[in-house]
C-alpha cells in the first residue's frame, strides 16, 4: 500500500527536477544506486533549502520527506502535503510524526531527512546528528543511505554535487554506533566532492577543520 503524497511526488518530480537540473546545472554520482524496494532512510547533511532535490534526481522512488511544521503554515503548506511531506514539529518530542515515518518504513517506503535537523549554520563540517534517523533506521530494520551535498546553489552552478553512497545496514549495531557510522560516511562523500573541485570556499575551509 503506498503512502499518501507518493502520486503527488512522481507528478510533481516529473515536473519539478528537470527544472531544477536546468538551473542549477548540479554533478550527480552514484557510487552505488540506491535500492528500488524496501524500507531506506535517505540521509544527507544539509546546507540548502532544494537539498532534498539532490537526493530526489538519483532515483524513481517517491520519498517522503520529514519537514518542519512552518512549511505547513504557509502559502506552499499545499504542495507539502500534496508531496507527501511529514510534519515535524521541532520543538518538542513529535510523536505523530514519529508514528507516520513509521508507517512508511513498514510498508517499504523510502523516507527522507536531514540529521542535523536543521540547515548547518555552524563553521564546522556538519552540525551536530541528532538520533532520529539511527533510531528509526534500527527500529524498522531499514538501511540508511548517506548522501553529501557540497558546492554552491547559484544559476548553472560548476561546483554544485550530490555523491550517494552506500546503504548502510544497522544489523547488529547500536543507536549510539549507527549515528556515528552515518556521520562518518556523509562526512567522507563530502571530502570526495572536495577532491573533485565540487565545493564552496567555506567548505574547503571546514574540512580542513574537520580533518586536522
Amino acid at each position: 500500500m503506498a503512502h499518501r503524497g507518493n502520486a503527488g511526488f512522481r507528478v510533481f518530480s516529473k515536473i519539478l527536477l528537470p527544472l531544477f537540473r536546468l538551473y542549477y546545472n548540479p554533478k550527480l554520482v552514484i557510487e552505488h544506486p540506491i535500492p528500488e524496494n524496501g524500507a531506506i532512510i535517505i540521509c544527507s547533511n544539509h546546507k540548502h533549502v532544494m537539498d532534498q532535490c539532490m537526493a530526489a534526481i538519483a532515483t524513481e522512488r517517491p520519498i517522503n520527506y520529514m519537514a518542519k511544521a512552518e512549511y505547513f503554515k504557509g502559502p506552499f503548506a499545499w504542495f507539502f502535503r500534496a508531496t507527501g511531506c511529514i510534519c515535524v514539529n521541532r520543538n518538542g518530542n513529535d510523536g505523530e510524526a514519529k508514528s507516520e515515518a513509521t508507517q512508511v518504513l513498514s510498508k517499504g517506503g523510502a523516507l527522507g531527512l536531514f540529521p542535523e535537523g536543521t540547515r548547518n549554520r555552524t563553521d564546522n563540517l556538519m552540525g551536530e546528528f541528532k538520533y532520529g534517523a539511527a533510531s528509526l533506521a534500527c527500529k524498522n530494520n531499514a538501511k540508511i543511505i548517506p548522501v553529501a551535498v557540497t558546492g554552491d546553489y547559484k544559476f548553472r552552478s560548476k561546483n554544485l554535487m550530490s555523491r550517494i553512497g552506500a546503504p548502510i545496514s544497522t544489523e547488529g549495531l547500536t543507536v549510539e554506533e549507527v549515528n556515528t557510522l552515518l556521520k562518518k560516511e556523509i562526512a567522507s562523500l563530502i571530502a570526495k566532492n572536495l577532491k573533485e573541485g565540487c565545493g564552496s570556499n567555506y567548505e574547503y575551509e571546514r574540512i580542513k577543520r574537520y580533518q586536522a
